[in-house]
């Protein structure tokens, strides 16, 4: 199944789906050198991602590029709207990302292909 959104950032990845209804804030609720949540109150806590918008300061663009720069950022981001800090994120980190898709995206633990640069998302 393919569905279609809006590109963001450039590129091509595939990975295990992890989904949540709640905004992340990567600066402060993210550790940039594991990659892992911090913030307490996040239900994705301890694991990794898919999620609606992120929140917070503008730094989070740059913990996204030093997720990045330690290898441990998301293979790909997917957004129901993308918003300018997880934008500039993923562009200057290089991290394929979309948002606005046409349709649902499938249960936790689907491996999915997100194309950045033809805004899709395709699953089995």
């Amino acid at each position: 199944m393919n569905l279609t959104g809006r590109s963001i950032s450039k590129g091509t990845a595939e990975g295990e789906l992890l989904k949540t209804d709640t905004p992340i804030s990567f600066l402060g609720g993210v550790d940039p050198r594991t990659g892992v949540i911090i913030d307490a109150a996040h239900p994705l806590a301890g694991k990794v991602l898919a999620f609606p918008y992120g929140k917070g300061s503008t730094v989070g663009s740059y913990v996204l590029y030093a997720l990045s720069r330690n290898g441990t950022a998301p293979a790909a981001v997917i957004n129901t709207e993308c918003e300018t800090i997880i934008a500039i994120g993923t562009i200057i980190a290089g991290i394929p990302a979309v948002d606005r898709l046409e349709g649902d995206l499938p249960e936790n633990g689907t491996v999915v292909t997100v194309n950045g640069t033809e805004g899709t998302v395709s699953f089995a």
